[in-house]
């Protein structure tokens, strides 16, 4: 007698359909799984076995053999715990094929048969719908993150002996419903924002740039003068999700096991430490899980200090940079996962931090000041949008009372939004920043003045500006006239962007 169960794990940042088969035979007791299974898979023998038993239903004494197909497709994880032992539950005649036909189901088995919530939920319920599948069963604790996903019927389940009531109609399952978070406008603030921050006015005008047309930018300054303050005060400027970003962000959470019941509706602020490693930022590793850059997808990614990550962890944030994705190659495997970040890194004038203040002597030799600002290559800081210096703070700025109000948070969050508001009507759709444009779009679809044009010109000259930086300079000024309300950029603009590409 032959079972078929339908089922999906997450592969990369999509999933893969897998067919459980039973087969069993008389002979020995025994049972036995094949189909390029790993440890975790063979150890379900153990967990299956022990949750039909304890959910009360009958092991059969025969040789059971469950083949996991396609064979050459790697499998790792519990996903299969469910589809195993509903396979077995068929092979004894406990449910018929009837009871399980045109379904998929998926879920981690406890030795009690608890079903257990899983990683990369929306992947999983994802590729269901896309071949064609129009019910899966899922742990009742992923509900929450399958609502996500419309267009398939989801049935959350707590225990086998419930999936079981339920297959044979004796009693219903929870299902998913979509979800629709609060709208975070009518929230108050959570954490440091621009009215706690004291003086630096030119900083908080470039990161406002930066936010609204989602550039990157490097903030250097002594020590205390506020830069890592920016960067938190940054966080609580981004625009609310759309409902597609939030299904991105959750499903990358869900496949890096940081959220597995719950739905992200906040953009993400990454701060991993310098000593982090070049795989906990990209991403890796034998199983291939997103790294920091992935985790930081549609919001933030902060490195603060950034010299003192190492020179091979930042060369490696070059191409995802560009490309918006990286690309993770494995002997048996290759992951796309979406990287499309906000970079905002700080970091000192000079080992010592004190290069250029008056208040405070520089003991850093000429090698050691080199070698420091040496450490963020060209290519990278080719890369970099924006630029600027944030001075020291006078003391007796630091004594002024701050504000009871937020009114300057809600006036630049105000004009922040009005500014991705013109981007997304002149480019059509949501996600679309100036930044994104390729150099291409950048001729096709901004208008420059003549005055602005010839300022570029003559400037790129002078400057020696790569053609690279010659575009970033043009989408920097496109964000300055949409945050100004301009339909064209003008000469103005085009001198402040100029003003960021300093090194």
């Amino acid at each position: 007698m032959i079972s078929k169960i339908h089922s999906v794990v997450p592969y990369g940042f999509d999933g893969r359909l897998v067919e459980v088969e039973g087969d069993m035979n008389r002979g020995l007791p025994a049972f036995n799984i094949v189909g390029m299974a790993n440890k975790t898979i063979n150890e379900a023998k153990e967990r299956v076995r022990s949750a039909i038993v304890n959910s009360g239903f009958c092991f059969p004494s025969k040789k059971v053999t469950i083949n996991l197909a396609p064979a050459e497709l790697p499998k790792d994880g519990a996903y299969l715990d469910l589809p195993i032992a509903l396979a077995i539950l068929t092979l004894s005649g406990q449910l018929i094929k009837s009871d399980t036909a045109k379904r998929a189901f998926v879920g981690e088995l406890s030795l009690d048969g608890e079903i257990k919530p899983i990683r990369g939920i929306i992947n999983i319920v994802e590729a269901a719908k896309n071949a064609g599948y129009q019910e899966i069963y899922v742990p009742s604790r992923n509900l929450a993150q399958a609502s996500l996903v419309t267009g398939i019927e989801i049935y959350g389940a707590k225990t086998l002996q419930e999936l079981y009531l339920a297959l044979k109609k004796q009693i219903p399952l929870d299902t998913a419903s979509v979800k629709k978070p609060a709208s975070e406008h009518i929230k108050a603030p959570s954490g440091p924002i621009y009215d706690h921050i004291r003086g630096q006015q030119l900083a908080k005008r470039a990161m406002t740039i930066a936010i609204a047309g989602h550039h990157n930018i490097l903030i250097s300054g002594p020590p205390g003068a506020g830069k890592t303050l920016l960067a938190r005060a940054a966080a609580n400027l981004l625009p609310d999700l759309t409902p597609r970003e939030m299904v991105d962000i959750t499903k990358i959470y869900s496949i890096a096991g940081l959220a597995t019941d719950e739905i992200v509706t906040k953009r993400p602020f990454r701060s991993p430490h310098h000593s982090a490693s070049a795989t906990s930022i990209i991403g890796g590793g034998a199983n291939a899980i997103p790294g920091e850059i992935s985790l930081a997808h549609k919001g933030i990614l902060f490195l603060d200090e950034i010299p003192e990550f190492t020179r091979s962890t930042l060369e490696a944030l070059r191409q995802p940079l560009e490309d918006k994705e990286i690309t993770i190659s494995r002997a048996n495997r290759k992951s796309v996962f979406p990287a499309d970040f906000m970079l905002v890194a700080t970091m000192n004038p000079c080992p010592c931090g004190y290069l250029g203040d008056s208040a405070h002597e520089c003991k850093c030799t000429e090698t050691q000041i080199q070698n420091y600002q040496k450490k963020l290559s060209g290519p990278l800081f080719d890369r970099i949008d924006m630029n600027l210096v944030a001075e020291k703070v006078e003391n007796r700025d630091l004594r002024k009372p701050l504000p009871d109000s937020n009114h300057e948070h809600t006036v630049v969050k105000n004009t922040i939004t009005d500014a991705i508001g013109r981007q997304k009507a002149r480019y059509g759709k949501d996600g679309v920043y100036n930044s994104s444009l390729s150099s291409f779009q950048v001729s096709q679809l901004l208008k420059l003045e003549a005055e602005a044009e010839k300022l570029l010109s003559h400037a790129s000259e002078r400057l020696n500006l790569s053609a690279r930086s010659y575009f970033k300079t043009i989408k920097v000024a496109q964000t300055i006239a949409d945050l100004d309300g301009s339909d064209s950029i003008l000469e103005k603009h085009i001198a402040e962007a100029l003003t960021y590409r300093k090194r």
